[in-house]
């Protein structure tokens, strides 16, 4: 008998069929003595519904309503989950994340968890149970309702496995692992049969769909392995985990791409470190994150500063600027355009020459120029014409032998 966490996405669970689907891959398990704790999404399109009825009501709606909003399209979802265990005549109940006993600070849309408690969980396992868990969502300690950004859910499956000490986890989602490249771009990208925390963690914040960056940090700092893999077949998916062997002697793992970011400018900033320190803090207490950053000296003790951030947080990122300058005395802020990003991630990068020049060489073939950089150890980003990131990303999968076995 195991202890097994289950994470199901929006899509797996999009329509009554799907949801159906769910339930007899849940009942298998359970069949088989194991103890069964099932997290799952709002159903695909219900989220965004959620938050475009919202911003018809108003453009910035107060985040503590929205995320009382929000919560509900879990717990459509694991209510029905849950009805449909008992018509298959498995015994389940479902929990909502504060009934989860999931704690978070009270940060509206975006918070990060502080503890969990784990409700009820195992006295309801011991009665032979099926613990249905909404994900996304938690409880403030001024009892709250919070959300945990998006792609949440697999942060709530990590936490709980993490929290509950389960034997797996298993993320299911609408692909069937983790790829070289996204297969709708590059059709030849491969399967990994394992990765890294490392390099998932950079190919998640660098726009790969498959998981919320969040919850591979939870599991690499909780060593939580986990699995990947499709709702709609019995393949075996992608192990992420401590230490693994993705490629031989790779230089890199895969390429990922990000299209919704957004160029932010900040012209006429006072040229001193007070002012610069005083923009990102209060970006951070607002809970916003940048990512590429270029500083350009201006005239008259004055700077110009690039940065992007994802498209969705433009607009908080513009008022919170924006109010930053007012108190400065000086500069404008405005967008400067979409772009996207695309990175390249491999725990062998540093013991590879050439790296980069491979990513550049590839990209001046394709004619891709570079608007903005970043690297670390492990990863090469950088931004690009959107109408061009496709043919870039094929470009560099191909240069990089990840299309070859």
């Amino acid at each position: 008998m195991a202890l097994i966490v289950q994470k199901y996405g929006g899509t797996s669970v999009g329509n009554v069929d799907r949801i159906q689907n769910v339930a007899a891959k849940i009942k298998e398990q359970w069949s088989k003595g194991n103890q069964m704790v099932v997290v799952v999404s709002a159903r695909s399109g219900v989220t965004n519904e959620l938050i475009a009825r919202a911003k018809a009501l108003q453009k910035l709606p107060d985040e503590r309503e929205m995320d009382v909003l929000m919560a509900v399209g879990e717990q459509e979802t694991i209510a029905l989950t849950t009805m449909a265990l008992h018509a298959i005549g498995v015994p389940a109940v479902s929990r909502t994340g504060a009934q989860a006993g999931i704690f978070t600070d009270n940060l509206h849309t975006r918070a990060r968890i502080t503890k969990i408690t784990g409700g009820d969980l195992h006295a309801r396992l011991q009665e032979g149970k099926v613990v249905v868990v909404a994900g996304f969502q938690g409880l403030s300690e001024e009892g709250e309702v919070t959300t945990l950004g998006r792609g949440g859910s697999d942060l709530t499956a990590i936490a709980v496995a993490a929290s509950i000490k389960a034997d797996l986890c298993q993320i299911f989602t609408d692909v069937d692992g983790v790829y070289t490249a996204d297969p709708r771009i590059v059709l030849n990208a491969r399967k990994l049969p394992e990765i890294s925390y490392e390099e998932m963690l950079e190919l998640a914040s660098s726009g790969s769909k498959v998981m919320q960056s969040r919850s591979v940090e939870f599991a690499q700092k909780y060593n939580v392995p986990f699995e990947v893999r499709s709702s709609f077949n019995d393949q075996p998916g992608t192990i992420v985990k401590a230490i693994a062997k993705t490629l031989e002697d790779a230089a890199i793992a895969g390429v990922a791409l990000d299209r919704l970011q957004t160029r932010v400018t900040v012209n006429d900033l006072p040229d001193n470190p007070q002012a610069f320190a005083t923009l990102f803090d209060d970006l951070g207490e607002a809970g916003l994150s940048v990512d590429m950053i270029i500083k350009n000296l201006g005239k008259e003790g004055k700077s110009n500063l690039t940065f992007s951030v994802t498209t969705d947080q433009f607009s908080r990122v513009e008022k919170v600027v924006g109010e930053t300058l007012k108190r400065l005395g000086s500069g404008t802020v405005r967008s400067a355009g979409e772009i996207s990003k695309l990175s390249i991630v491999g725990v062998g990068m540093i013991s590879h020459p050439g790296v980069a020049g491979t990513l550049f060489k590839a990209l001046s073939e394709v004619g891709v120029n570079s608007e903005l950089i970043t690297t670390s150890e492990i990863k090469i980003s950088v931004a690009l014409d959107p109408a061009k990131a496709d043919e870039a990303v094929r470009a560099v999968h191909r240069a990089f032998g990840l299309d070859k076995k």
